[in-house]
């Protein structure tokens, strides 16, 4: 864990991404197996463990330590593996090796886990303690991405980058077979695998930008408001990985059994009755499942638009330009009602393209996509090739009404704010938004939060109603789960109004309007 420790600290003090990729190289290197596979496996987010919750803490430490001082302790402090590390009482200073600490995390029962964070918190150094109670978790933010994670990895050996990101998702913790090929061994095999470099991502893009291309360039596509998949059958083993590599197979058994071809795709899940495509919250309801009753898979069926053609009958279609891809993918007969082919946009200017834009047949749809006709699929965010011209979002002036501590670099600010609108002389809270803003926005957001304050619960501030905030969103459901029965999807805040008194702000049905 000493090691471990100290690689969490240094990545975490190491602004330079160069000095991040040789901090994480030798660690890699010098560190035996199987720790350094867990430790990758922690840093790219790819290791999945009995969830330590925060109450599950705070319980350990009401054990331990007066309540108040606790409570003023976090306060200060902001992040409560950071806080428990540092108060807790133990003059421990075993190394523990890592695989141990995760051992103990996916092998404890739950009515055992509190006893045996305890037994090992009461082993470590206050630097090891951290470092476990970020691996517990999940909580690492040190400034390393997984891609950068990859990239470290490449350095160490002869396979590409994009090499190690194609068959990535077929790895699993601690990664033997990966580090045997990094130093000279034989390429792992894969089954049912799409080709993982990261998927193809598009780049924001509006009317005057356009203005700079020439239209005949490119073809055009709806953006529907799902989620981004690849589907695999490879020699009859299927498969469906979100955008981030997760296998979500076990949550839609009726698109798996549609799977019917040989090859990878990319496209959208969707949940679809007959031609109408359904709001993204009836996706939701169908995400993060292991397993689908009969009535969900009854009420909320599930379909695949397809995009793009990866790998299609023994042949890797990437390198291809997107003319023939798309060729190719619409001369192919999927042979099931789940599964169909998106629609290309008729269309010769892009004042063409902006009135279709500006009046979409569905209400669920969020703009349109744009691919360059001789563009290769090239995993990542290349410029150029793709563009997403997305609707304009929906806006309302809100008011804050409580404010919480941030975590990582944000620890010492309050940067999570939970807003509100007009019911009434009642302001009801409609979402919580934590970015949208600059630095030095965040400097005048704590700066108000502290010098507002009603109440202190824990690290969250309820704050005097004064302060409206302009919030941006991509889209809104009803939910029984919310207070106000709306929820937003990717609430922004996109303006401070310092101007605006909160007897202004909007009201409630202004946004329940505003529902499709």
């Amino acid at each position: 864990m000493k090691a471990f420790a100290h690689l969490l600290e240094r990545l975490a003090f190491t602004g330079a991404r160069n000095a991040k990729l040789r901090l994480l190289r030798h660690y890699l290197q010098s560190t035996p197996d199987p720790d350094r596979g867990w430790a990758l496996a922690a840093l790219t987010g790819d290791l999945k463990l009995r969830a330590v919750t925060p109450r599950l803490l705070r319980g350990l430490m009401a054990e331990r330590i007066d309540e108040q001082l606790f409570a003023l302790s976090y306060d200060f402090v902001g992040d409560l593996a950071e806080t428990i590390a540092l108060l807790w009482q133990g003059d421990g200073d075993d190394d523990v090796p890592l695989s141990d600490a995760v051992a103990l995390l996916q092998d404890t029962g739950r009515a055992g886990l509190p006893a045996a964070i305890a037994a090992m918190l009461d082993r470590l150094g206050p630097s090891e303690r951290l470092a476990f109670l970020k691996l517990a978790t999940g909580n690492m933010r040190v400034g390393l991405s997984a891609r950068m994670a990859r990239i470290a990895l490449a350095e160490m050996g002869t396979p590409e980058v994009a090499d190690i990101e194609e068959i990535w998702h077929g790895l699993t913790p601690p990664y033997a077979p990966l580090f045997d090929w990094i130093e000279g061994g034989d390429r792992p095999a894969q089954a049912a695998l799409a080709p993982f470099r990261p998927v193809m991502l598009s780049t924001p893009v509006d009317l005057d930008q356009l203005q700079g291309f020439d239209p005949a360039d490119y073809v055009a596509e709806w953006k529907w408001d799902g989620i981004r998949v690849q589907a695999v059958n490879d020699g009859g083993v299927r498969k469906l990985y979100s955008r981030t590599g997760e296998d979500v197979s076990g949550a839609f058994p009726d698109v798996i059994e549609a799977l019917n071809f040989d090859g990878a795709v990319d496209g959208e899940l969707l949940v679809r009755r007959g031609d109408d495509i359904a709001p993204f919250g009836d996706l939701q309801q169908r995400l993060n499942r292991k397993t689908v009753t009969r009535a969900m898979l009854e009420s909320h069926p599930a379909g695949l638009r397809v995009y793009d053609l990866l790998v299609w009958q023994g042949h890797d279609m990437r390198p291809l330009p997107h003319s023939e891809r798309r060729a190719a993918l619409q001369a192919v007969d999927f042979g099931s009602d789940r599964i169909d082919v998106s629609p290309l946009l008729p269309y010769a200017t892009w004042d063409d393209l902006a009135a279709l834009r500006a009046d979409p047949p569905s209400p669920v749809i969020e703009g349109v996509m744009l691919k360059r006709s001789d563009s290769a699929y090239v995993g990542g965010r290349p410029r150029g090739p793709w563009f997403k011209w997305k609707r304009d979002p929906m806006i309302v002036d809100a008011v804050m009404l409580y404010a919480q501590r941030g975590h990582g670099k944000r620890s010492g600010f309050y940067s999570d704010f939970t807003f509100g609108l007009w019911d009434g002389d009642q302001l009801v809270p409609v979402g919580k938004a934590y970015f949208g803003f600059t630095d030095e926005e965040l400097r005048e957001l704590d700066r108000f939060v502290r010098n507002n304050t009603t109440e202190r619960f824990g690290p969250v501030r309820s704050v005097a109603p004064k302060l409206v905030l302009e919030v941006a969103f991509e889209g809104l459901n009803e939910s029984a789960r919310h207070k106000s029965g709306l929820a937003m999807r990717f609430p922004r805040i996109s303006r401070i109004r310092w101007d605006k008194p909160a007897s202004e702000a909007d009201q409630l049905e202004t946004l329940r309007a505003m529902l499709p």
